[in-house]
């Protein structure tokens, strides 16, 4: 368990033998995080992520398992897959930099139980550390680990101090990540940081696309041969992959860089005629 201010975050690491099934064979390892807030975390409470999880989740998790994946060696790791789970207990801002840090902490704890069994003992797989922390402009000035209110100052760009007065008529103070709106037709909710404007940001429009692109790609990588699956998952980096050139993938698959360039063309076309019959546009697909 870590704690930063009020914002807590449960963090354990569990070992399984067996790594996905892309990686099959490989001899090499992998790490992946997942994340979730519980509902007691955020007031008011936050509804369960059951069968959909959340665009932002979705995000923190890659973000956790990247961050993990840059100071590891895979192939000293072994085939062996060791997922991370950050669970928020308390959320006071700063959830996703602070679950970052206590994941290594997790992973570390996680490396030393199977050290004994790993292809070579003396090859220690973490070549490195990690951490985050967040960070924002308060009143003018660059400040570290924001709690609640100087989040809520920075994401708007106003004064902590007027920010505070504004809070004190809540009936409760909250976090940017607690949900403001409720949607019970799926059990989804937005939070606060949504319902502030960001210039650089996608209109609703798009991020509606984009969620749904997303959505039939996966349904239709599903229908895809396991070559054409491997191929575009690799290329494109997709399912939590890391992007492959064409001379890896060959190399990889025992194929040649013009082989798995047809049958990334070939894959590819499924995949638009599949989005194109459920009436995503062509300039939304790749």
């Amino acid at each position: 368990m870590i704690q930063a201010g009020r914002t807590t975050v449960l963090c354990t690491a569990s070992v399984d033998k067996k790594v996905p099934p892309w990686m099959a064979g490989e001899g090499r390892g992998w790490v992946t995080g997942e994340y979730s807030m519980l509902p007691g975390s955020t007031s008011p409470r936050k509804a369960r992520e059951r069968n959909k999880v959340d665009g932002r989740t979705t995000e923190i998790q890659r973000l956790i398992g990247r961050a993990l994946r840059a100071v590891v060696d895979l192939d000293a790791l072994g085939e062996r897959l060791i997922t991370v789970d950050c669970d928020v207990l308390e959320a006071d801002g700063g959830t996703r930099t602070l679950s970052i840090t206590g994941a290594l902490i997790a992973l570390v704890d996680a490396v030393q139980s199977v050290k004994p069994l790993l292809p070579d003992p003396k090859r220690y797989p973490l070549r490195d550390s990690v951490a985050a922390v967040s960070v924002g402009i308060v009143d003018g000035k660059p400040v570290c680990d924001l709690d609640y209110r100087e989040d809520v100052a920075a994401a708007v760009g106003r004064p902590v101090q007027e920010v505070a007065e504004l809070l004190r008529f809540a009936e409760q103070p909250t976090s940017l990540d607690a949900p403001i709106e409720r949607h019970p037709a799926d059990g989804s909710s937005e939070s606060l940081l949504d319902s502030v404007a960001d210039d650089g940001s996608s209109d609703p429009m798009s991020l509606t696309l984009s969620n749904e692109v997303e959505r039939l790609l996966e349904h239709g990588l599903d229908e895809l041969n396991e070559r054409e699956r491997e191929v575009l998952a690799g290329r494109y980096g997709l399912r939590d992959r890391e992007p492959e050139t064409l001379e890896v993938l060959a190399e990889r698959l025992g194929l040649t860089r013009e082989r798995i360039r047809q049958i990334q063309q070939e894959a590819l076309i499924k995949l638009k005629r599949r989005m194109l019959r459920h009436g995503i546009d062509r300039d939304s697909v790749f």
